[in-house]
């Protein structure tokens, strides 16, 4: 009788031991991220994560403002798909205290027509579109007086507006438009600045089709973000380290050929 009770205290021992490891292993992070290259990168170091006991899912979006919300709202993690000025701008507009947990690469941004081949054959008049939000509407204006096609009245300041243009040779007239829909009306213009994620998207090749494009040492850093009660907390360094990892750098160089650019 004590062999039989020993034999099933020992059983309910190893059940224990292995109800622990089950729920260490399903340790879960619901990330947002915008399909390409967040939600492809966060796919590549899914594996890697599993072996570390976090159970990585990724929740795809295609505009810039819910996976913001929903994280602030503790409906998801974290989110990958912005950089620090677009954050800066919508903790301070929205009031949430999102935070960021690591930088990852740069996506440069780039102008984009399908009407002509360079620049100086944008006619007078010429319709150009850019991203209506704050931070990447005055990051295609800064793009915009960089190559000379108009002059801004800060060079420096990014969240300029079509305000703050003071010379525009070629009396282009700009619109603002969801950044995500740059893509879709670019045959319906002469000219569109567009993020690179939704470059990609539209099978654009930013380093062949842009007519002008951003340097690599751009500051615009796309981020991993998280809030202030979760972005210390191991699973999510885990997450921070894999993104920040060797083999993450070697993918964004072989399928992305300079489209994206590490930024570690």
């Amino acid at each position: 009788m004590k062999k039989l009770l020993a034999a099933f205290a020992a059983v309910a021992a190893l059940s224990n031991a292995a109800a622990a490891l089950a729920a260490q292993a399903s340790e879960t992070l619901t990330v947002a991220a915008t399909p390409v290259p967040h939600a492809e990168i966060l796919e590549f170091i899914k594996p890697a994560l599993a072996k570390q006991g976090v159970e990585l899912k990724v929740k795809v979006f295609t505009d810039y403002v819910q996976p913001n919300v929903q994280v602030a709202e503790k409906r998801l993690d974290a989110n990958f798909f912005q950089h620090q000025p677009y954050l800066d701008e919508f903790n301070k507009s929205k009031g949430t205290q999102l935070a960021s947990v690591a930088g990852v690469h740069v996506e440069p941004f780039g102008a984009y027509s399908s009407k002509f081949k360079s620049l100086s054959e944008l006619p007078q008049g010429a319709s150009v579109v850019i991203p209506n939000d704050a931070t990447n509407a005055g990051r295609a204006l800064l793009l915009l007086n960089t190559v000379g096609v108009i002059k801004l009245k800060d060079a420096h300041n990014i969240l300029a507006t079509p305000k703050d243009i003071v010379e525009n040779p070629k009396s282009i007239k700009v619109r603002e438009l969801e950044a995500a829909t740059l893509p879709r009306v670019l045959s319906q213009v002469d000219l569109a600045l567009i993020n690179t994620n939704y470059a990609l998207e539209a099978k654009l090749d930013p380093s062949k089709d842009a007519l002008a494009i951003e340097g690599s040492d751009s500051p615009y850093v796309n981020i991993l973000v998280a809030r202030p009660d979760n972005k210390d907390s191991a699973a999510m360094q885990k997450l921070a380290k894999a993104l920040n990892s060797p083999e993450v750098k070697q993918f964004i160089l072989e399928k992305y050929h300079g489209a994206i650019v590490p930024a570690f």
